[in-house]
């Protein structure tokens, strides 16, 4: 029957295929995901991806010892597929009321908001209290380039450039993928962005083992990464943030950092990429975006953005599934 309120003439959206936001309790799941990660943070003790962490090092030490991409794929595997089987065994086996708790939980585990802004924030409190070393050694702990030498301008570039890509990968692609295969989704995502994190590396040990981790990583981002690069557009300088997303980029080496890391540094009219030291070694990095290099308050303008675009996706995802729902 129709929902009261709704004229005669409504009709609810309709998608090619049952998206998870359509089924009975997925909203209250997303909502309990949310306010679990803003209230609670990240777990201290005995978080489920320090587990998985572990389980995939024992794996990647047995199978990691030739330069094969087979066994970068078994491995790969060997690490998702079982947690994966194991929590879809112990959702079939609990009672349909209580679905929404546990996926509002895995939802939880999977996002980073929280824990990506208490490790952004220090930085830029430093920065503004001219304390440089302090913020060289708080933005060392969230990106893997050198901090040792860098200015106020470098150290704010990091912590800005590291908002915008972990907002992607943390938040929205968390958001997106619960949205369209629940929690099945958001786990298999954050399974797969974790191996990406810990084998996606073109270093010799890990050029071909971590191939298979890297392109299902780039595989499961790409259109998370463009809806969020389109609202860090929407709710900044968005000319300008279009503008560079076209023209800067297909220059970055990643498929889905560039989007997001143009469309942001346009929306936020600033100047990220540029030279990096990784690994001992200076990157000349394609620069992004247009304006000034970042600075001690631009550290925090670019959180601002990320809490905007926030509530823009909850908002969203809120009405598209009230409006799902309509019909019973």
């Amino acid at each position: 029957m129709i929902s009261p309120g709704l004229p005669m003439s409504f009709v609810p959206p309709s998608f090619p295929f049952d998206l998870a936001l359509t089924q009975p309790g997925w909203l209250w799941s997303l909502w309990l995901g949310v306010v679990l990660d803003a209230v609670l943070g990240e777990p201290r003790r005995w978080h489920p991806l320090v587990g998985f962490g572990r389980w995939a090092n024992v794996i990647e030490r047995r199978l990691n010892r030739s330069s094969s991409k087979l066994r970068g794929v078994l491995a790969w595997s060997l690490a998702v597929l079982p947690v994966l089987a194991a929590f879809m065994a112990l959702r079939a086996a609990m009672p349909d009321a209580g679905h929404w708790v546990l996926d509002g939980i895995v939802l939880y585990a999977a996002l980073g908001l929280r824990s990506l802004l208490e490790h952004v924030w220090p930085v830029g409190r430093a920065l503004q209290a001219n304390d440089l070393p302090t913020a060289r050694g708080s933005v060392q702990r969230i990106v893997t380039r050198d901090c040792s030498a860098l200015d106020e301008a470098g150290v704010a570039t990091a912590a800005v450039e590291s908002t915008l890509e972990n907002g992607s990968d943390a938040v929205f692609a968390s958001l997106f993928w619960f949205a369209v295969a629940g929690a099945p989704g958001v786990l298999l995502h954050r399974l797969a962005n974790t191996l990406d994190a810990m084998w996606g590396y073109r270093t010799p040990r890990f050029l071909h083992f971590g191939w298979a981790a890297a392109r299902i990583d780039d595989v499961l981002n790409w259109l998370p990464a463009r809806a969020t690069a389109f609202s860090y557009a929407l709710l900044g300088h968005t000319r300008r943030a279009w503008r560079c997303w076209r023209a800067q980029a297909p220059l970055w080496d990643s498929p889905n950092a560039g989007p997001v890391m143009a469309a942001g540094a346009g929306a936020l009219a600033l100047q990220l990429g540029g030279a990096a030291r990784y690994h001992g070694r200076v990157e000349d990095r394609p620069v992004l975006g247009e304006g000034a290099s970042p600075r001690a308050a631009d550290v925090h303008r670019a959180c601002v953005l990320l809490g905007r675009v926030l509530a823009l996706w909850m908002l969203g995802l809120t009405v598209l599934a009230l409006l799902a729902g309509a019909v019973a």
